[in-house]
């Protein structure tokens, strides 16, 4: 999913995405979705399935380190979030309303480093 900094959505006046692959992200939603309380925010994922960005919260990008994903730091200019999705070319798995405003950084990294280990360990049974 390829965003430009206008098109990223703002979540109380910012915000920023962290985009990972289709299958990680997926396994990292429901990881997130089976802890406690409600742990992520809106989900995007691009039409060719290839991607999933997480919307977190702004200045998480300053930080982010996770191999295998980026994360695209926004200027508080970005579209607020609608039920439409704000990148083109993406809807939502997990739209704003039905999820918190942004998930957690440091439950997102933990949870996306829980997602690698199951998908090795499925990879390895093959």
């Amino acid at each position: 999913m390829e965003t430009r900094q206008s098109d990223v959505p703002r979540a109380q006046g910012a915000c920023d995405l962290v985009t990972v692959p289709a299958r990680q992200g997926l396994e990292a939603v429901d990881i997130l979705r089976r802890g406690p309380g409600e742990a992520v925010g809106p989900v995007l994922h691009d039409d060719d399935g290839e991607t999933l960005g997480f919307v977190v919260p702004p200045g998480t990008a300053a930080a982010w380190d996770v191999p295998g994903s980026t994360c695209t730091e926004t200027d508080g200019r970005g579209t607020s979030l609608h039920p439409e999705p704000p990148v083109e070319g993406s809807d939502w798995l997990l739209p704003p309303g039905e999820a918190d405003l942004a998930t957690d950084p440091a439950v997102l990294r933990a949870a996306l480093g829980e997602a690698a280990r199951i998908i090795k360990a499925a990879d390895s049974c093959r």
